[in-house]
């Protein structure tokens, strides 16, 4: 894949719903798990088309059902999209960004300390 980027809202729900089934899955598969979003079959389609070309999925044909895998993890997105926050909003600041959660007592004593645990545990692999 090249150079990752943002994914609209729409196409990453149907992302979600393919790292969540967790293999391959075929078309069916997107109408079932979508249907309270009531999109059309042309919409589903779009969709589809566009996460191939953005290298997001890849698709295999049998016979006549097509069945879709996931090119990129969950895990690779979400990475990319947590650094594209951190950048875009907080000049990737970690310092701002944890200081904007915790504005108004956001984060609570529990969270707080999960976040001590965290640092503390990257301190050690280094």
């Amino acid at each position: 894949m090249g150079k990752m980027r943002r994914l609209p809202d729409t196409e990453l729900e149907v992302m979600l719903v393919l790292w969540e089934a967790e293999g391959e899955v075929p078309r069916s598969y997107f109408d079932q798990k979508l249907k309270d979003k009531h999109w059309n079959i042309n919409t589903m389609n779009t969709y589809l088309s566009r996460l191939l070309e953005k290298g997001f999925l890849t698709c295999e044909k049998r016979g006549r059902m097509n069945f879709y895998r996931p090119a990129v993890t969950q895990e690779e997105y979400l990475a990319f999209e947590s650094r594209s926050v951190l950048d875009r909003l907080y000049g990737s600041s970690v310092k701002r960004f944890v200081a904007a959660l915790y504005q108004d007592k956001k984060m609570d004593e529990a969270q707080l300390k999960e976040l001590e645990a965290l640092l503390e545990e990257l301190k050690g692999r280094e």
